[in-house]
């Protein structure tokens, strides 16, 4: 700094020394870039530049003098410190660029770690519904898949239900055949021979009008008892619990197993859909039972439930794995099929418990009347 100062000092008297006004101001210019280049800043100048001035506009000048030499060296500083100041205005706009290079960039920052964060979500919200996808799909193939087992399922029963309905026509046609008409060909051949004796003499002729009537009520029992079978009248006429007592004393008379009935009275008020399913089903269990159970008592109760009717049917008998059972040939589970298809037709529910020597429990819930539909109310 000092030998600068040195510079400054000889540079700014032969510039207050030159008598033109308008003097040579290259060599501030140059001294600025020697300032500059020494990393001189504008104060460290003003410090020389006042140390200068004092030593060269002495006192003996008059006031007018010393004026014009303070301008022409004001002028002098001025030039000096303009490559210092045109660096710093450089250096600030550089700043101010930087500076808005700086939010822009920062902006830019934000921008992006928005949609980062939004890419993320977008990530996250794909990903689930690629999740949601696949369980959908799943889900779906599985429906799919027990839609089509219970398509087979309705095929098959459809074939038991022909089959079925085959066989019991075949049974039908059978006892007509064999019971009903061999019994009419009796009575008709009883009626020549009454004829006859008629014709001759009248012994024994009571006798033979009394077996002839006794052919004949047998003819008729046996159709009454196809009709029971196909459609009890008591179950129309009279209700579902006298229909009950009336196929269980004929049950327990054929087969000798013993068969109780507990029931309240207001299940008659259900419609006649409902009394004939409930009706259908303790029909298909007890045959069950005396088919295959090997049992000595059953006990059937209908009780009310919340919001239901319970028609419970449970025997003491040898009993079952039910896995295997409903995992046998069709015609070996059209009974427990049949129970169930009935009562889904009612919207009911059909379950069966049963397991190797405890016996077997049925159980058949059907929904309550429901009054929107113009049924009472079962109190």
């Amino acid at each position: 700094m000092t030998g600068f100062s040195r510079r400054y000092h000889a540079a700014l008297r032969k510039h207050l020394k030159q008598a033109r006004p308008a003097a040579d101001l290259r060599p501030a210019i140059g001294l600025g870039r020697q300032a500059m280049s020494a990393g001189l800043k504008t104060l460290d100048l003003a410090r020389i530049h006042q140390q200068a001035l004092i030593a060269l506009v002495l006192p003996s000048y008059s006031p007018d003098t010393r004026d014009v030499m303070v301008r022409r060296a004001g002028a002098f500083f001025a030039e000096t410190i303009t490559p210092i100041e045109k660096t710093h205005r450089i250096a600030h706009e550089a700043n101010a660029e930087l500076d808005r290079t700086i939010r822009a960039l920062n902006e830019r920052a934000i921008e992006l770690a928005t949609s980062n964060r939004e890419l993320r979500l977008e990530i996250t919200r794909r990903r689930a519904a690629e999740k949601s996808l696949r369980e959908s799909k799943l889900h779906y193939t599985q429906l799919l898949a027990q839609s089509r087992q219970m398509q087979e399922q309705l095929r098959n029963l459809s074939r038991q239900l022909l089959s079925a309905q085959e066989e019991e026509r075949k049974i039908i046609s059978r006892e007509l055949h064999d019971v009903i008409a061999q019994t009419l060909t009796s009575i008709n051949v009883q009626l020549a021979n009454l004829k006859k004796e008629a014709m001759k003499n009248t012994t024994g002729l009571d006798r033979n009008i009394t077996r002839t009537q006794r052919l004949v009520e047998r003819s008729v029992d046996i159709v009454h008892r196809f009709a029971r079978d196909l459609r009890p009248t008591v179950l129309d006429d009279l209700g579902l619990i006298p229909a009950l007592r009336t196929f269980m004393k004929g049950f327990t008379e054929e087969t000798g197993i013993r068969v109780h009935l507990s029931a309240f009275a207001a299940v008659e008020q259900v419609n006649g859909d409902k009394r004939t399913v409930l009706y259908r089903v303790a029909q298909e269990a007890l045959t069950n039972v005396a088919r295959h159970a090997q049992a000595s008592r059953v006990e059937v109760k209908i009780q009310k439930t919340d919001g239901g009717i319970c028609m419970k049917i449970k025997d003491d008998g040898k009993g079952f794995e039910k896995e295997r059972v409903l995992s046998a040939r069709r015609g070996q589970r059209l009974g427990l099929l049949g129970m169930s298809e009935r009562l889904d037709m009612v919207g009911g529910k059909f379950t069966v418990t049963s397991r190797p020597g405890k016996g077997t429990t049925v159980l058949a819930q059907v929904p309550l009347m429901n009054p929107s539909r113009g049924e009472k109310k079962i109190d």
